[in-house]
């Protein structure tokens, strides 16, 4: 796109996977372009692929043979007949020189120009051009002496708190914050680790730390004729592992009159460097003084995943923008009539557990709710891999206010089904109900200061396990195969991470009598009240009324070796659970026992450092090893004192949930 001779756009390949590349082919259907899929061997059965005219495989399942294989893309374009290539968010979208290998090609790339990305894709070299243009920025380091010595003159010149960040890419990757020099050497070396693994690409900068900023974006779309206006910002303050979950547009710190210094300034460095397309200009907010300061962090060169909130907010299809944009059309709107209308909020929704941890598995049961725009890429049977980022889908809730907003999310939130995998979604509906995310005061730590009351705010408490107990009895039991037994037998469960002991006595009819401590609930499994327990079923409903109150079960059976379930409760508490069959099992003290005698690796991913060696001692705490899985890397550290017994993997082994990997003793 470095001509504003009309470029062709009738074919279009999208070199991405899931979510990016449905949104991208509904678009491009509705203008009447004809759509090109590409995948992975592990994605063969995907949305996308059957949605799109066309797909082309590009065989392996890693991204490194897949996604990011320029030559297999380009092969795939030329094969299906396509004439222009959007790259969606990810993968390549921020590669100069996949860019260029696409336009020389004689294809039309759906982005900004190589030389843009290259001047603005470097966080480096994007400060370097802000500071030439009056952009302001934080002090630090962006020169090209990557050695740890001069990293190390360069903080103490600059003084603590620091922010060590990879150049390339985004996405929270190689980001480490350092309040002690101690800290440093670690955090380069493993920022540096992520970072290469991640972008290919492994240099660094250094900059002083915010602590508590706000993340405040704008959007930004410039076409070929010198034209460039933003469409408000969106605040994605509310984090982890420097990954956004919730954004929001307003943001509630913004006023219009630092609306329009936002803006300004992200058109100022889109424009120094000749952008066109779509682009997002990042800035830290800071708060903590009156005129509220703003500093650069980056310019991301493409769309962003959230950019659902401004196309809500606005009435937009920023897809459609770019279209064409890149066929050589001017922008559609001009900075004055551009209307920012109510309040939009999105909230990612992803594979993981409670602890942030991705987790892997297959989509067993799934239901989209109603009235909310979920962009996402699930299906029955649909298998998550480590392969790729943990995201699953994008709820996005739009209302003339902020709270209206986010009641309709939380409404949403509650609806949505999906059943096999561990998921954030109860963990996202706390966060939105939180008080001080209602009152629009949610900054960058939040979740590190409010995660540990969250999660405990989703333990099961009250009658829910016992709920959850008889759910989970009634879909493995079928009445009419109950057997009468006249004498009780012991059921021991796994509750997430501990143990509910219980006492079943099958009576025979549908009747059950079930004992958890000090509770005796009999249930009729039928339509009739027995005692304080009933149990109806409606579709892959349970409706169980317990002590007076009624709760909604969803309960799915999950495959392997050991009998375990899913159990979705909506009642006086809105909670997820897993159980599993333990009556066999020899009693012990739970998790923690396990945890004293071994290290397993709780996910699928690739064992890439191996800090401990046999009859080593470590302390509590210690880094042991690192695995990386779903583009990050996580530090499993020692859970007590001990020595080091046996190691059972190596260094480049692939790892799944559960794998012995480290076996201690007791420390002499």
């Amino acid at each position: 796109m470095t001509s504003t001779l009309p470029n062709t756009v009738t074919r279009l390949l999208i070199a991405n996977r899931g979510e990016i590349a449905r949104r991208v082919i509904r678009t491009a259907r509705h203008m009447g372009i004809q759509t090109v899929a590409v995948y992975s061997d592990a994605d063969r059965d995907a949305l996308h692929v059957h949605e799109a005219d066309t797909a082309v495989g590009l065989g392996g399942s890693l991204s490194a043979d897949s996604y990011l294989r320029i030559d297999k893309l380009l092969a795939a374009a030329q094969a299906s007949g396509a004439d222009a290539v959007h790259p969606g968010y990810g993968f390549l979208s921020e590669n100069a020189e996949f860019a260029q290998a696409v336009i020389g090609a004689g294809l039309t790339w759906v982005g900004p120009p190589p030389a843009a990305i290259h001047a603005l894709g470097s966080k480096s070299a994007a400060k370097a051009l802000a500071m030439a243009h009056g952009v302001p920025c934080l002090p630090g380091y962006f020169g090209t002496d990557q050695s740890d010595a001069t990293f190390t003159a360069q903080a103490e010149q600059l003084g603590l708190p620091l922010m060590v960040k990879a150049v390339a890419g985004g996405g929270g990757r190689g980001m480490r914050l350092v309040t002690d020099m101690a800290q440093l050497l670690p955090a380069l070396h493993s920022a540096r680790s992520e970072a290469l693994a991640g972008f290919g690409n492994g240099d660094l900068l250094m900059e002083r730390a915010l602590l508590r900023p706000r993340h405040i974006e704008v959007q930004i779309m410039a076409d070929a004729h010198g034209h460039c206006i933003h469409l408000g910002e969106r605040d994605c303050s509310v984090q982890r592992r420097h990954q956004k979950i919730i954004e929001e547009s307003p943001s509630p710190a913004v006023n219009p009159a630092l609306r329009e210094q936002l803006g300004q300034a992200a058109i100022a460095l889109a424009q120094s460097a000749g952008y066109v397309g779509a682009g997002t200009v990042e800035f830290l907010l800071d708060e903590t003084q009156a005129n509220k300061p703003f500093y650069l962090m980056e310019m991301n060169t493409r769309l962003q995943v959230e950019h659902p909130v401004t196309e809500m907010l606005t009435g937009l299809d920023l897809v459609e923008w770019q279209l064409r944009i890149a066929r050589g059309e001017a922008l559609p709107l001009a900075q004055a009539d551009v209307r920012l209308q109510g309040h939009a909020i999105e909230v990612r929704l992803c594979a993981e557990d409670a602890h942030f941890t991705p987790q892997t598995g297959t989509v067993q049961a799934f239901a989209a709710p109603a009235g909310l725009r979920f962009d996402h890429a699930l299906h029955l049977g649909a298998v998550v891999t480590p392969h790729y980022d943990a995201m699953l889908g994008k709820l996005i809730a739009h209302a003339p206010t902020r709270q209206e907003a986010i009641a309709r999310l939380s409404a949403g939130l509650n609806q949505t089904t999906v059943l096999g995998l561990p998921t954030n979604r109860a963990f996202l509906a706390a966060c939105l109900a939180h008080p001080v995310f209602r009152a629009g005061e949610a900054l960058i730590p939040f979740l590190a200061e409010q995660a540990d009351a969250l999660r405990q705010s989703l333990q099961a408490t009250g009658d829910a396990p016992s709920v959850a107990a008889l759910a989970v009895l009634y879909a493995s039991h079928a009445p009419a195969a109950a057997l009468p037994c006249p004498f009780q037998r012991p059921v021991r469960m796994g509750l997430d991470d501990g143990v509910l002991s219980l006492r079943l006595q099958e009576m025979g009819q549908g009747k059950v009598r079930l004992e958890t401590g000090d509770a005796i609930h009999e249930a009729q499994i039928h339509e009739a009240h027995i005692h304080e327990a009933h149990i109806q079923r409606s579709g892959d409903l349970q409706h169980i009324t317990l002590n007076g109150c009624l709760w909604q079960a969803r309960v799915l059976a999950c495959p392997g070796a050991v009998k375990r379930w899913h159990v979705q409760l909506q009642g006086p508490q809105c909670v997820e659970l897993w159980l599993s069959d333990q009556s066999h099992s020899a009693p012990s003290t739970g998790a923690s026992a396990q945890a004293a005698q071994a290290l397993r690796a709780p996910f699928n991913g690739k064992l890439i450092a191996l800090h401990v060696q046999e009859g080593q001692q470590v302390q509590q705490g210690d880094a042991v090893l690192v695995i990386e899985s779903m583009k990050l890397e996580h530090i499993l550290c020692a859970p007590r004192d001990a020595l080091v017994h046996s190691i059972s993997a190596s260094v480049g082994q692939q790892v799944s949930p559960g794998q012995l990997l480290v076996q201690w003793k007791d420390a002499a």
